[in-house]
């Protein structure tokens, strides 16, 4: 078991520096290669509306052939997605590097499942932890990623960023080779043969919609403000260097907790440990009012980090409570569908609004998004004390 999860954590940590190294990068190649600064963010759009509209059938495909051909499936499109996306940049078509992204989009569809693949390897007990030590491989994307951007950025007369979008083909080969060595624990058959519940019932249960309510907002409040910070840092004369810790420290934020949160989750109790990621996401939004200068970015995006990682492994843990094996497919599906949809529609958005509204007012944007999440654990929280029968079970 622990094997299997070490390499689903390194796979884990590639995708990520593929991720970390877009998300660094990305709004800065498209200032410089689309037809209009507003269009800057277009790509990163790009890239999460397909992982939006790959996840479903990915799932469902991981459902009937196994998670390994899938996993290897999105492993080879993270390749071409780096080879396009540099010959984009490299010939100065922005539909070239849009292209790229929709590929790399497919990789990261299927990339969301390793933590769903890990809680499958390990006992009921430790499930949380198995999410949370498989997320943990995301702590090597916080430097790996931005460095090999700022390594590889200006390199020969190449245009800027080539090699550094290049660089994502090596490291999609490195997810493959790491893919060889691991055995999943597959449950087709038993998945063909066991009692499925309808989608209906399973939507109702307490824990589905806080699960999936606490996830979009994790990821939605962090991809917005994330991919607006490389442009409003930009906008204040901050050197790319700056931004490079900054989003570097950000994913320390997003995965050192990861070590310890499977454990907190386990001693505390899940519920405690998202409300505790929603006051760390209003500490971020804060942090961003009082101070824009270098720290200041640095300290918000930290907290921004450390409040997805509670906020997104805790929902994580809850949404794998409900479901039993055979529903897994759709109902991770359905899941993730509407997480990225969220994730996608902040990509799009996020240059568009930064440039309308200004940095602080993109902030505070997400103070609802916080209140509706909150109140959604507090009304589980109620549910679970008035109706303890209906807490969410797996049988």
């Amino acid at each position: 078991m622990l094997k299997n999860i070490f390499f689903l954590a390194v796979c884990q940590a590639l995708m990520l520096s593929s991720t970390s190294l877009t998300m660094t990068s990305s709004a800065l190649v498209g200032m410089s290669i689309a037809p209009k600064s507003v269009y800057a963010t277009l790509p990163l759009g790009i890239c999460y509306l397909t992982v939006m509209m790959s996840l479903v059938p990915a799932s469902l495909a991981m459902q009937r052939f196994g998670r390994k051909p899938v996993f290897y499936l999105g492993a080879c499109s993270g390749f071409a997605g780096g080879v396009l996306a540099a010959s984009g940049i490299y010939v100065g078509s922005f539909v070239l590097f849009c292209t790229g992204a929709i590929f790399q989009g497919v990789a990261m569809s299927t990339a969301q499942f390793y933590r769903f693949a890990a809680a499958e390897l390990a006992d009921e007990s430790y499930r949380s932890r198995a999410i949370s030590w498989v997320l943990a491989g995301g702590l090597v994307a916080a430097f790996l990623g931005p460095a090999i951007a700022f390594y590889t950025r200006e390199i020969s007369d190449l245009p800027l960023f080539t090699l550094s979008f290049g660089s994502i083909a090596v490291v999609s080969f490195g997810i493959l080779v790491c893919l060889s060595f691991i055995r999943f624990s597959e449950t087709v058959e038993q998945a063909t043969t066991e009692i499925k519940r309808p989608l209906r019932t399973i939507v109702l249960l307490p824990g589905f919609a806080t699960a999936v309510i606490c996830a979009m907002v994790a990821y939605g409040s962090m991809n917005l403000l994330m991919t607006a910070t490389p442009l409003a840092m930009d906008q204040r004369g901050l050197s790319f260097e700056g931004t490079t810790m900054v989003i570097q420290w950000h994913i320390v934020g997003m995965f050192a907790p990861s070590f310890f949160t499977g454990n907190l989750i386990h001693r505390f109790g899940v519920l405690k440990i998202m409300v505790v990621g929603v006051f760390m996401l209003l500490i971020c939004i804060i942090s961003s009012n009082i101070a824009q200068d270098q720290t200041g970015f640095l300290v918000s995006l930290f907290c921004l980090g450390v409040g997805w990682n509670f906020l997104y492994i805790g929902g994580t843990t809850l949404l794998t409570q409900v479901y039993r094996p055979s529903e897994k497919g759709l109902v991770q599906g359905i899941n993730d569908f509407v997480v990225f949809s969220m994730v996608a529609t902040t990509a799009l958005i996020s240059g568009y609004l930064h440039h309308l509204l200004g940095w602080v007012t993109l902030n505070l944007i997400v103070l609802p998004a916080l209140t509706f999440a909150l109140a959604s654990i507090f009304v589980l929280h109620w549910q679970n004390r008035t109706h303890p029968k209906r807490v969410p079970s797996p049988v």
